[in-house]
């Protein structure tokens, strides 16, 4: 018999804004109570002396206690220990019908997994999308969105080049969407874990350029985006995870959130939306895309100083949240990405300077887009729909923003 999550964890209960948050050793719970249906943000974090194992069944229990079903999954953890974990998986839940994103992070004191963030949902029917036979998506609805997240998407033919397999990756994508009666103008967000990422980075956004172009994605709302390094267990040049959204009423509002302390990423040839703000009948939510020590010039900032270009980014991301009228007490899921691990101990020293400790993390190490940049976040927040924000570019902000920021530049 399970025991409660609260008999097994000792859980204190903190609130922040309309989020209930349970911490625990090892995990984060934020849950949303939105009128059509629960969500539940997950961020665990192995205990000392945990197997890989013992983790999914600390997983399984908060789920099963509440009936929830995942609609997201991503695993940040040595490559060696993937099979064996998503076996233990499999066999908690009795079959497994969503995909599970792997990525390689290697975590401090050895762990073979760094972490995992999962999304789950409780009072609202969920689908699996399949491709090829193996789940790659859901869907689920929140009242007046419908949502469709990806992942694990690749290549079929992992032989081919890398920029081959890029192209493969969009198709795939497409595929996907069109399964979830979407297409790519339905993107919000999307992450692409790239295999040696420094030596094709250019290479890989020339095919998104050509690809977004082609399906007339500039024409629309650009996603949000994170593109960092990582292998995966099938060793594809590239894997992506994505969430696509339809609205279902017309109060819904899916729109770019411009970056006040910093240029859109398209000014630099990198298509993606600095964040993107969904606000429906149930929430608001903000998605905040891989941010770096980028200064509002888009040159890297604090070449080789990981405290300024955590201190940099952390700043551009909390005016970010600020100006579409978020906090950081709102977000429900954050993965910090670092060039070096050992550098996490920094971070952390951070966030407890700055009363951040609550966050919801998952930290990994990663090359980042640029070999100078040594630190990355991203990250999703909820709260209630009621304050309206203006969204639109802020020129005369933005200007300011840039101005204020020259004092950040190395």
């Amino acid at each position: 018999m399970r025991t409660s999550i609260s008999e097994t964890m000792a859980f204190s209960s903190k609130q922040h804004s309309k989020l209930r948050r349970e911490t625990g050793a090892g995990i984060d719970l934020a849950v949303a109570d939105l009128p059509s249906h629960q969500e539940l943000h997950l961020s665990l974090r192995p205990l000392s002396g945990e197997t890989p194992t013992e983790m999914i069944a600390r997983l399984t229990s908060v789920l099963m206690e509440r009936s929830a079903a995942i609609v997201r999954h991503e695993v940040f953890g040595s490559i060696a220990v993937c099979s064996e974990t998503l076996r233990a998986l499999e066999r908690e839940c009795g079959g497994l019908d969503w995909p599970v994103l792997w990525i390689e992070g290697n975590g401090l004191a050895g762990q073979d997994v760094s972490g995992m963030h999962v999304f789950a949902v409780v009072g609202t029917g969920v689908q699996t999308i399949y491709l090829g036979g193996r789940p790659i998506g859901r869907v689920f609805s929140d009242g007046s969105v419908r949502h469709c997240l990806l992942a694990d998407v690749k290549s079929g033919d992992l032989s081919a080049s890398r920029p081959v397999q890029a192209r493969a990756t969009f198709e795939k994508l497409e595929d996907a969407l069109h399964e979830a009666g979407m297409n790519m103008r339905n993107l919000v967000r999307t992450w692409f874990y790239l295999d040696d990422i420094l030596s094709w980075y250019k290479s890989f956004n020339d095919v998104r350029n050509s690809f977004y172009r082609q399906r007339q994605v500039f024409s629309g709302l650009v996603p949000a985006s994170t593109g960092v390094g990582g292998r995966n267990p099938s060793d594809a040049a590239v894997v992506a995870c994505a969430w696509a959204v339809e609205s279902t009423e017309s109060a819904a509002v899916v729109r770019q959130a411009c970056s006040p302390l910093q240029c859109p990423a398209l000014k630099y040839g990198s298509a993606f939306s600095r964040a993107v703000l969904l606000r429906g009948v149930a929430c608001r939510r903000l998605l905040v895309s891989g941010t770096a020590s980028i200064d509002p010039y888009g040159r890297s900032a604090h070449v080789d100083d990981i405290q300024n270009q955590i201190a940099l980014t952390m700043e551009v991301v909390e005016t970010l949240l600020v100006s579409h009228g978020f906090h950081f007490s709102d977000v429900v899921r954050a993965t910090a990405y670092f060039k070096n691990i050992l550098d996490a101990g920094i971070f952390d020293a951070w966030r407890k300077e700055h009363d951040l400790k609550f966050l919801p993390l998952v930290e990994a190490q990663a090359d980042i887009c640029r070999n100078e940049l040594l630190f990355e976040i991203e990250l999703d927040a909820i709260s209630d729909g009621e304050p309206e924000v203006d969204t639109t570019p802020d020129t005369e902000g933005v200007k300011k923003g840039m101005q204020a920021a020259k004092s950040h530049v190395s």
